[in-house]
């Protein structure tokens, strides 16, 4: 038996360039994201829960830190260097291999299972993440 639950993290303002796209997605521009966790566990914990969502203040915190008014910047950017030099001080960035709504599921992913299982003892694990380019568009990721 396996057990599902999710959180969704809402209006996260960061921007994004896709340097690939041949039209205006390859400038930086940015989104009100959202982030959907699908949190899975085979056994709930004391009270019942597959996660507590009041103890899931570490990934706020991550979310915060990180993503909030940051600009995230593919990894093989040609731009990347140039962007971070003359940018300094002006953005906050964060580079990932694929800054598409696809790469950042699996990027948030990636990022967040760790975390949930450290913080559950390997109880409860990040089942599916679900990235929201502001209300229309949406992109999963399930491992």
């Amino acid at each position: 038996m396996k057990l599902s639950c999710s959180k969704t993290y809402s209006d996260i303002p960061f921007a994004h360039r896709q340097h690939h796209h041949p039209g205006h997605c390859q400038l930086i521009h940015g989104h009100n994201w959202g982030i959907k966790l699908t949190f899975a566990c085979r056994e709930t914990d004391a009270n019942g829960f597959v996660i507590d969502f009041g103890g899931l203040k570490f990934i706020r915190q991550w979310i915060d830190k990180n993503l909030d008014h940051a600009c995230v910047l593919n990894r093989e950017d040609p731009k990347l260097e140039h962007l971070l030099r003359e940018l300094d001080g002006m953005i906050q960035p964060l580079i990932v291999e694929n800054c598409s709504a696809e790469g950042l599921a699996k990027y948030f992913y990636e990022t967040f299972d760790p975390m949930v299982r450290k913080e559950t003892g390997d109880r409860a694990w990040i089942e599916s993440v679900e990235v929201l380019e502001d209300s229309r568009n949406a992109a999963r990721y399930e491992a």
